[in-house]
């Protein structure tokens, strides 16, 4: 690894504020090249303005969604208590809290996002490996999310106008109006996002109230079905808190982790915006665990009430929406279903892979570009084939994710902490023969830690419904705890193979 310019390239004009932010000198020329454009350079301070409650807003709108609703009655359903799940969600996202306070502590001293971020420790070129892998797998999430927001349009629509709507020609498996939601809801998204990062920001800041207040209005709406909150508490167990439940709680902690695991990578997308490192502090810790912890409450509550009510329990916020008769309750569903769906969909999976494709391609590509690229890969992916087996490809998505993506976690957290701590050139992110090009704009290092915690993390997953089997079946054990496996492998792989280097270098200067 290089630590220090090649001769003949002139120091970084850069300048550091009192409060550790970090910028290109007034007056000097800004980074180009072919690995830089417009969306891709560092966020002069000026421009740095989002504050604790923008970071709060943007969490609360994206853990309020129909995917972080169903993520606590799936547990319930293997088989815990309401306890017992809340338990485990809670601690999930204390435990990646850490990653993402971490990596995110680059966006708003320095201003840049995640595939630059990423040059640093794997090269100006092998920042794309991390990038590309993370960018296709918001892809995917994007696109099962798109799904399920046009399933509620469909849903929910058809209950307010009626069979005609509901029971229209089938195409594909799918009425045509279940296509025409799917659409809507699509180009929807595509027009926010079109407007830029401080369109996002307005969103999110009054989604996230929006969401906060609708949940609350279900609550109370099944209290009062219900005969009280006393049966909302009455979900019975099949787990005590002895052993059983702690060989659920391991894989279980796993998968809840990976639920956000690529927000633990492209988290200085957002951060890069921070007015300062307490903003994005404060808001991520007072936005991700407890909003999250929150709504796995609100669910359960109101999942238990529904079994009180309907005789069985109704996980899906949608299908117990449209139980109601009433037009103002199911429009008021819909809309609220529609904003959460929209707010964690567009922060967590369509601003990220824009920059991601966008730095593959800098002179070419740019952010609104990248964003259009992943709306149209995430039809490809034919989505809701994806989502008709919802039990085993979410979950086996979930760890394969988790186990990736802790990998490439692991060795930015390596590397901008241990090894640089902190301390990055920017003007050498953005060109060839800097400190960050190491051979040929890979570095080695970086690739082989990678590969090494990826094969360890998921090797020995199952791959149902895939197909049936594990890659590695000696590696079995190790596939419920594949984040950790991932992260902790390609930290310490990464430092032992870097730390040496950079020993000779202190040696020889």
């Amino acid at each position: 690894m290089t630590d220090t310019a090649p001769a003949g390239i002139p120091p970084t004009a850069q300048v550091t504020l009192p409060d550790g932010r970090v910028e290109i000198a007034p007056g000097a020329p800004q980074p180009s090249g072919r690995y830089a454009n417009e969306d891709l350079l560092p966020v002069p301070v000026g421009g740095r303005t989002w504050t604790t409650y923008n970071f709060t807003a943007l969490w609360v709108g994206m853990a309020h969604n129909t995917a972080s609703w169903t993520l606590a009655s799936g547990l319930i359903a293997v088989g815990m208590d309401w306890k017992q799940a809340v338990f485990t969600i809670a601690v999930a996202n204390l435990v990646v809290l850490v990653p993402m306070l971490l990596t995110g502590h680059a966006g708003p001293r320095y201003g840049i996002p995640f595939p630059v971020f990423a040059r640093a420790s794997f090269g100006v070129r092998g920042a794309n490996l991390p990038a590309v892998v993370r960018a296709l797998v918001a892809c995917g999430w994007f696109g099962i999310q798109t799904w399920i927001g046009g399933e509620a349009i469909y849903f929910l629509a058809g209950k307010l106008i009626g069979d005609g709507w509901s029971d229209a020609a089938r195409v594909g498996g799918y009425a045509w109006t279940m296509w025409l939601s799917f659409a809507i809801f699509w180009a929807l998204q595509v027009a926010i996002i079109h407007r830029g990062m401080e369109t996002i920001r307005r969103f999110e800041n009054w989604a996230a109230p929006f969401v906060l207040v609708g949940a609350f209005v279900m609550l109370w709406w099944m209290a009062s079905r219900a005969g009280g909150v006393g049966p909302l508490f009455d979900q019975p167990s099949r787990l005590s808190w002895g052993g059983p439940f702690w060989k659920l709680f391991w894989p279980s902690l796993m998968g809840m982790i990976g639920f956000w695991s690529t927000l633990s990578l492209n988290i200085p997308d957002f951060t890069r915006y921070g007015r300062s490192q307490r903003a994005q502090t404060w808001g991520q810790a007072l936005g991700l665990p407890t909003t999250m912890t929150l709504f796995a409450f609100l669910s359960v509550l109101v999942t238990s009430g529904s079994q009180a009510v309907y005789g069985k329990p109704v996980w899906d916020p949608v299908q117990l929406a449209a139980k109601t008769d009433n037009p103002v309750g199911l429009l008021y569903a819909l809309v609220t279903v529609l904003v959460a769906t929209l707010s964690v969909n567009i922060a967590a999976n369509l601003v990220s892979p824009a920059f991601d494709f966008s730095n593959v391609a800098p002179r070419k590509v740019s952010f609104r570009t990248g964003a259009l690229i992943t709306a149209v890969l995430a039809v490809l992916i034919f989505p809701w084939k994806l989502y008709s087996d919802p039990q085993g490809y979410i979950f086996t998505w979930l760890g394969l994710v988790g186990g990736l993506l802790g990998t490439v976690a692991g060795i930015l957290v390596a590397d901008y902490w241990f090894l640089r701590r902190t301390r990055l050139d920017l003007a050498d992110l953005y060109r060839a023969g800097g400190r960050y090009w190491y051979t040929g704009g890979w570095n080695w290092r970086a690739v082989v830690a990678f590969l090494a915690g990826g094969v360890l993390a998921i090797g020995g997953a199952g791959l149902k419904p895939l197909f049936d089997g594990r890659l590695i079946p000696a590696l079995a054990p190790l596939a419920d705890y594949g984040w950790a496996v991932g992260l902790c492998t390609s930290l310490v792989l990464y430092l032992a193979l870097s730390l040496p280097a950079a020993g000779k270098r202190r040696t020889a200067a």
